[in-house]
């Protein structure tokens, strides 16, 4: 027989009452703060497996948060995309070079490897390379170039003489101060395809693809045509990296492939300026304020950086001579060189400034840097660049000028090479029509919210993809942009 002693209720309650004051009153587990900055030191410094060590001996020895989980995850993938990037051994890299070299100097090997122009580094005790470091290097070296000229021959730049004759052709369009001119409507069809069995069979994978922003008068009339799958969803114009989100199930050993294809009509614009016509900044404003403001860990005002921009401005006032002494002299000192991976940078207006080298992005954001030093307001703008043949991501930015608005500088495309001034000068206050504006800013949240490290955590362009074990990263997937001009 059993039998059950029932309390009456209102113990009961008081009982209950009671627990919870007691669990009240205990002292808060406080979680203890990491020291990553020696973790973050030893990656960057190419001591990858000792940062796995430690990284597992702290997973091993505390009790983290899931939030500490996440930060020394993201350390450890930060060392793996540093591996990725440098992923050539030194008998690869003397291999390429035995082209053009074929007695082989190692004297100018090392020559090169300290200037930063044959891109290497010490990763675990091993010399390993840059991806693209032999490419680079005859873009860098003039030497060099001219041995790699005696076997492959000198090549015309095709994109160079495009847009000499479209810049012309838009200048000479151009009636009233920044009208648009040149009208280009696209058909743009991107697609991401996975690699074959990259997550496990039935898992889901989220994807963030790049979709034109809507509100610059450079671009209208966005339309998407079909997704695949279907069912996308398109983020509010309000998001500044603008993406289209799908979700789609793997199936093993068969292909994970997402896409869009959309239209759009996109303009060039080019502004005529003078010093006269350039009013004092209203510096109160919040436009003002934001865009010369710094953002770290990127847009940082450096002693370096103040001293350079004196140096380069020479106690120069007005905001449009400042901007094209500025956009000449990284013209001139900072050559186009292909880059390293965003994210695995600490600054990267600091790692131009000692290599003098980079890619559109990263002059981009020296430039940015320098201006916004020195109170010229500019924003980050980037997406694609869209020419004949020559499809690529692109960055570039506008400034800000008092009494005429924003208007576009494209820094890596450079002075061109032109007696006509106008046309030489005209990417330091124009635009050409074959750009895709996907970001006004960088570093923005995407819409859903990603739960993962994004694969590049400024830009936007290629797309974001994961699952729920993780992000996929750019080597577990390919990307392909079709262009149809109609």
């Amino acid at each position: 027989m059993n039998y059950r002693f029932l309390l009456p209720r209102s113990i009961v309650l008081a009982l209950l009452g009671t627990i919870a004051i007691l669990i009240a009153c205990q002292p808060k587990l406080q979680e203890q703060p990491l020291n990553l900055a020696e973790i973050e030191n030893l990656i960057h410094s190419g001591q990858i497996n000792k940062a796995g060590v430690i990284c597992d001996s702290i997973k091993s020895s505390q009790k983290l948060s899931p939030k500490q989980l996440r930060q020394l995850d993201s350390l450890l993938e930060i060392g793996r995309r540093i591996r990725i990037d440098f992923s050539l051994s030194e008998p690869e890299v003397k291999f390429r070079l035995s082209k053009y070299f074929p007695a082989f100097d190692s004297t100018i090997v090392q020559n090169w490897e300290r200037s930063g122009k044959l891109e290497m580094r010490q990763i675990d005790g091993q010399k390993r390379y840059f991806r693209n470091a032999v490419p680079n290097l005859f873009r860098l070296d003039d030497e060099a170039r001219v041995w790699k000229e005696k076997v492959d021959g000198v090549k015309v730049d095709s994109l160079d003489l495009f847009c000499l004759q479209h810049t012309a052709k838009a200048i000479s369009e151009t009636k009233t101060l920044g009208q648009l001119v040149t009208p280009v409507k696209m058909k743009l069809s991107y697609m991401v395809d996975v690699d074959i069995n990259a997550v496990p069979d039935g898992a889901t994978i989220r994807c963030w693809l790049p979709f034109p922003r809507e509100g610059n008068a450079r671009q209208k009339n966005v339309r998407l045509i079909s997704s695949e799958p279907e069912n996308a969803e398109i983020a509010d114009n309000s998001n500044l990296q603008r993406s289209i989100y799908l979700e789609k199930k793997v199936q093993k050993d068969r292909p994970t492939i997402f896409r869009v294809d959309f239209e759009v009509e996109t303009s060039a614009q080019y502004f005529d300026l003078s010093p006269a016509l350039i009013k004092p900044y209203d510096t109160s404003t919040k436009l003002y304020k934001e865009n010369t403001a710094e953002r770290a860990p990127q847009i940082i005002f450096t002693t370096e950086i103040r001293q350079l921009a004196a140096r380069i401005l020479q106690g120069e006032t007005n905001p449009l001579l400042k901007v094209q002494k500025i956009y000449n002299w990284i013209n001139d000192s900072v050559r186009w060189a292909s880059a390293l991976e965003y994210s695995t940078f600490e600054n990267i207006p600091a790692y131009v400034l000692k290599t003098h080298h980079g890619d559109c992005g990263m002059q981009t954001l020296l430039f940015m840097t320098l201006a916004r030093s020195q109170g010229i307001p500019v924003k980050w703008q980037s997406g694609w660049m869209l020419h004949p043949r020559e499809v690529n991501l692109h960055d570039w930015c506008e400034v800000y000028y008092e009494g005429i608005g924003w208007v576009p500088l494209d820094q890596s495309f450079g002075l061109q090479a032109s007696t006509e001034e106008n046309v030489r000068n005209f990417y330091r206050s124009g635009i050409d029509a074959y750009r895709l504006i996907v970001n006004d800013d960088y570093s923005r949240k995407l819409s859903p919210e990603k739960e993962f490290l994004r694969s590049e955590p400024y830009d936007f362009q290629r797309g974001e993809l994961e699952w729920e074990g993780g992000n996929l990263y750019f080597n577990k997937w390919s990307w392909h942009m079709e262009v149809e001009y109609k």
